[in-house]
């Protein structure tokens, strides 16, 4: 068995809980749809009998896409997702059959504004999604088959989410013979998306610079003093000067950065400065 944490899932029962409110209290009342398989789910509820409800139809769209990627992601990944999915999935049950809301006409939130619920339905789901993922599970099987089915497809990850989503928005347009709630629903998968990107890489993304100078240790002995933080040294070749140099790989935030040009450039007027975006950072000591 591998080694599962409590808090992993805690935060899982959260965004399990998270995910359903965002879907039942703005999504489903007027009809908009998620993304991948649950808004696959929430399409054939809306098409089959009352008592086969969002909930059951989560359980049997996800959990075999996550037993089938066992083997690829591994049992912690899978133990994970199914649990997220099983919270997911009693959240939506317990709000739309058990707690006193009434979801069946309108949001209870933001009634039938179809832009406040798409919006609001993807920014939350997404927390809820997000969540999932940056504590070892995932809430939507389609990703799995996604990781499983790219490869032979010759495709990105990315590429076959969107086309299954495309897909998935024409068939619903095609169903319900309007375009509209499917149009909206693009709003809340791109706002959805966005969410996750946030929740899981952070809302400030840090800047890496990477300096190539001539006089490094003038350089690193200022930009230590000036922030406080390390920074890591490689050495580098100019290709057409033929001459060494040394690039600095320094971390900061998009606040610092107009300083560290400054610095850099008052030491070094030749220095060149490339500064790129990264997602995340992890590290226990300075370098």
């Amino acid at each position: 068995m591998p080694k599962l944490k409590c808090l992993n899932f805690l935060a899982l029962t959260a965004a399990g809980f998270i995910n359903a409110f965002g879907i039942t209290i703005f999504l489903a009342p007027v009809k908009l749809y998620d993304s991948g398989f649950s808004g696959t789910a929430m399409l054939i509820s809306q098409v089959t009998p009352q008592w086969l409800s969002l909930s059951v139809f989560l359980l049997i769209l996800n959990i075999p896409a996550f037993l089938y990627g066992l083997k690829k992601q591994g049992a912690a990944f899978t133990i994970y997702s199914i649990y997220s999915v099983v919270m997911y999935s009693l959240g939506a049950w317990l709000i739309t059959d058990v707690l006193p809301v009434d979801v069946s006409i309108a949001s209870p939130l933001a009634g039938t504004d179809l832009l406040l619920c798409a919006l609001f339905g993807g920014l939350i789901s997404g927390v809820g999604s997000g969540l999932a993922i940056r504590f070892g599970g995932a809430i939507d099987g389609v990703d799995i088959i996604a990781v499983i089915f790219t490869k032979p497809l010759g495709i990105s990850v990315g590429t076959f989410v969107m086309l299954y989503n495309v897909a998935l928005y024409i068939v619903c347009g095609i169903v319900i013979q309007s375009w509209i709630l499917p149009l909206y629903s693009i709003v809340t998968y791109a706002m959805g998306s966005k969410t996750i990107d946030y929740i899981i890489e952070g809302i400030d993304r840090k800047k890496a610079a990477s300096i190539i100078t001539e006089h490094c240790e003038e350089v690193c002995s200022a930009l230590s003093e000036a922030f406080g933080s390390g920074l890591t040294i490689m050495d580098a070749k100019g290709y057409y000067s033929d001459s060494q140099k040394q690039m600095i790989y320094f971390v900061v935030n998009r606040f610092q950065i107009i300083k560290v040009k400054n610095i850099v450039h008052e030491i070094d007027p030749g220095a060149f400065i490339a500064i790129s975006e990264i997602a995340d950072v992890f590290s226990s000591k300075k370098q």
